[in-house]
C-alpha cells in the first residue's frame, strides 16, 4: 500500500493513500493537494506519444523511479539547508521499495548542482519545505524554497526533470496565491537540478503567474472527483496463525 503521513507546523497533516494526496487542515478537514489538482491539466500530445511508446506498465515504473529520485534530492537539499551535510553514503527513503538507500550517482550530481547554484547566487533563505493553504479554493501544497535574491523575494520549486511542463507552472502559481508565506513572493521560478543540457548542470527559469489556468484545472478536478474523500481501511494490528 502506498501510504505516507507527514506532519507539518500549525497542526497540518499531509496524507497520501494510493494515487490520492490530501492535506488535513485544522478546523477545515481534508483538502486536495496542488499537485493532484494539476494532474487534471491536459498533458499534451508529447505525453501521450511517450505513453504509447513505453506502454502503461513501463511508464508507471519510470514515473515512480522519477518520483523517488525527486524525493531523495529534495530531502538531501532540505538536510543541507538545515545545516547538515550530505555524502554519497547518506541514506534517504525510497517510497517505491519502502527502504532507505544512499543517493545514486545521478541524484548526487543533482544535489551537487544545487550547491553550485546556491554558492553562485547566495540567496537569503526565508522559508524552506513549508505548507501553504488557500481557504477560499480549498487546496494545499508544500513549497520548496522561498528566498530573497537581488532584493526580490522568489518562490522556487526544485525539479529533477529536464523539461518544464505546464503543470509545473500551475503548481507554483497556486502556491503563490495561498497563505503561509512569511513574506509574499514577488516572482516565481523553477530550478532544474542535474540539468543535462548545459555545463552548469542546473537551469534557473523565472515563470509567469498562471493562476487562472490553475483554477480551470481545479474545476476539472472537482468535476471528476465529486464526493471523493480519503480512503480509510480497518485491519487487525497483528496477524497470527
Amino acid at each position: 500500500m502506498k501510504k505516507e503521513i507527514r506532519k507539518y507546523e500549525n497542526g497540518i497533516v499531509q496524507i497520501t493513500v494510493f494515487d490520492e494526496r490530501w492535506y488535513e487542515i485544522p478546523n477545515v478537514g481534508f483538502v486536495p493537494s496542488v499537485t493532484w489538482i494539476c494532474d487534471s491539466y491536459p498533458k499534451g500530445i508529447g505525453f501521450y506519444k511517450w505513453l504509447a511508446e513505453k506502454g502503461w506498465d513501463e511508464a508507471e515504473a519510470l514515473k515512480m523511479a522519477a518520483a523517488d529520485k525527486g524525493s531523495a534530492v529534495h530531502n538531501a537539499i532540505a538536510q543541507l539547508l538545515n545545516g547538515g551535510t550530505v555524502s554519497m553514503n547518506t541514506e534517504f527513503y525510497r517510497e517505491t521499495e519502502a527502504v532507505c538507500s544512499p543517493l545514486t550517482r545521478e541524484e548526487y550530481e543533482a544535489v551537487l548542482s544545487f550547491v553550485s547554484w546556491y554558492k553562485s547566487v547566495n540567496p537569503q533563505i526565508i522559508q524552506q519545505d513549508y505548507v501553504v493553504f488557500n481557504s477560499k479554493e480549498r487546496y494545499a501544497g508544500t513549497c520548496d524554497f522561498l528566498a530573497k535574491i537581488d532584493e526580490e523575494v522568489v518562490l522556487i520549486d526544485f525539479k529533477t526533470s529536464p523539461n518544464i511542463w505546464p503543470s509545473h507552472e500551475l503548481q507554483l502559481s497556486a502556491y503563490k496565491h495561498a497563505d503561509g508565506h512569511k513574506i509574499a513572493p514577488d516572482s516565481l521560478a523553477i530550478l532544474q537540478l542535474g540539468y543535462p543540457r548545459n555545463k552548469n548542470r542546473y537551469k534557473f527559469t523565472q515563470i509567469e503567474d498562471k493562476y487562472d489556468l490553475f483554477l480551470a484545472a481545479w474545476q476539472i478536478w472537482a468535476a471528476e472527483n465529486e464526493d471523493v474523500h480519503p480512503k480509510t481501511y480497518e485491519y487487525p494490528e497483528e496477524l497470527k496463525l
